[in-house]
């Protein structure tokens, strides 16, 4: 669609008539059916085109059917697919290696298939402590699996699935002396997010890793960073944490690591990578060579096409663009590199997000008041150009019809 033209979402009714005939109803119906993708656009069933600036929820990495996820991909299942964790295979052990080469420290990996098992796996490494109780932050999200779920401080999501693993402590996110106050000498873990994403992109104030690091250091808790939304180049750097030069003795991953592919990983370091023992945790998919492959693509490309840089140049490009907008429905933007969180004048996200889609944008309203942008790392100057035309008409759309009503 040329810069600026309006799209409609009449039609595309008949996948989603299937949709409502056969899916679970867990996520409702989605908004709109997707059938082809290329780099940062992707185009509906009845050939609208839109820029996407959601990327998968952070998950598309180098955007859509890169030719070096898609190489990796095509090679590795035409030659070795799946061999599940009784044998291994090179591309298994190879992305092991780079991950714990890229943290600068000796440590071990534990692969698993989505961001919440490797949460899971992080909740069951602070078990085998021996410790009975864990902190993290209110706001913060972790999954939706029974582990994680605990460890999510969002009560909403919890309360039909009461009653949960015990022992958890939800504490104000940046409240350092909140911290301070919750970890104790049995406390196993401190799980953070570097940003809370699924919260509305909340960055917490300077020191507040560090701080954390300097608490649980001093009650001998393993700090356990959540970077599944903020890892591998996400915020300008391969970890969120490095930003601060936090260790963490556990860092997960998920989301952008498998480009599109299925993939999360637990990555643990000192005395605690030898916790889990044989027998102690597994996965038939643990470490499947297919989905290693396509991540090992994903690193070598962020590395070889210098992605950390460009992230954090077109991320504050992205957010002063935004700012210079000077709209009345924008109160400010949030977040870190590609990691953005355009916080609204009033509880019109859901407005925005759909002007935005009538404008040829995928955006996403993660709250009530809050619109998140996760474009691929790979976003060009002139689709960011593009963005902001678009995006100011959404705006203008939701004001005017505010205006209107009123």
């Amino acid at each position: 669609m040329s810069e600026g033209t309006d799209v409609t979402a009449a039609g595309n009714t008949a996948l989603t008539r299937r949709w409502q005939g056969v899916m679970a109803d867990n996520f409702g119906t989605p908004r709109l059916p997707l059938v082809r993708g290329e780099g940062t656009r992707v185009w509906d069933a009845e050939g609208n085109e839109y820029l996407d600036f959601l990327g998968g929820i952070a998950v598309n990495s180098l955007g859509h059917a890169h030719p070096a996820v898609v190489r990796a991909v095509s090679g590795q299942v035409a030659s070795l697919g799946h061999v599940s964790n009784l044998f291994m295979a090179e591309p298994t052990v190879h992305l092991a290696e780079r991950l714990v080469q890229l943290t600068g420290r000796p440590g071990r990996v534990y692969f698993s298939n989505s961001g919440a098992e490797a949460n899971e796996a992080a909740f069951k490494i602070g078990r085998l402590t021996g410790r009975p109780h864990t902190v993290s932050a209110v706001g913060g999200f972790h999954g939706r699996t029974m582990g994680a779920l605990a460890l999510t401080g969002q009560p909403a999501k919890q309360r039909p699935f009461h009653p949960l693993p015990a022992g958890v402590t939800h504490v104000p996110y940046g409240d350092t002396d909140a911290l301070r106050a919750a970890v104790t000498e049995d406390t196993a873990l401190l799980v953070l997010e570097p940003v809370q994403g699924e919260n509305g992109v909340i960055v917490p104030p300077p020191g507040y890793l560090r701080a954390a690091r300097e608490i649980t250091a001093a009650t001998g808790t393993l700090l356990v960073l959540d970077e599944i939304q903020t890892g591998i180049g996400r915020t300008g750097h391969w970890f969120a944490g490095q930003a601060e030069g936090v260790d963490a003795d556990v860092i997960t991953l998920a989301k952008g690591l498998g480009g599109g592919l299925p993939i999360g990983a637990t990555l643990v370091f000192g005395p605690a990578a030898d916790l889990l023992t044989p027998g102690s945790h597994g996965s038939t998919f643990s470490g499947n060579p297919v989905v290693c492959a396509a991540a090992l693509a994903v690193l070598d490309t962020i590395e070889q096409a210098g992605l950390l840089d460009h992230v954090t140049w077109t991320g504050e490009r992205l957010r002063r663009g935004v700012t210079g907008l000077d709209h009345p429905l924008v109160r400010e933007v949030r977040g870190t590199g590609l990691l953005l969180g355009i916080a609204l004048a009033a509880p019109f996200a859901a407005e925005v997000q759909q002007a935005a889609q009538n404008h040829g944008l995928l955006v996403n309203a993660v709250t009530a008041d809050t619109i998140r942008l996760a474009p691929p790392l790979t976003v060009s100057d002139r689709e960011v150009s593009a963005f902001l035309t678009r995006f100011a008409a959404a705006l203008e759309e939701v004001h005017t019809a505010q205006l209107v009503a009123a």
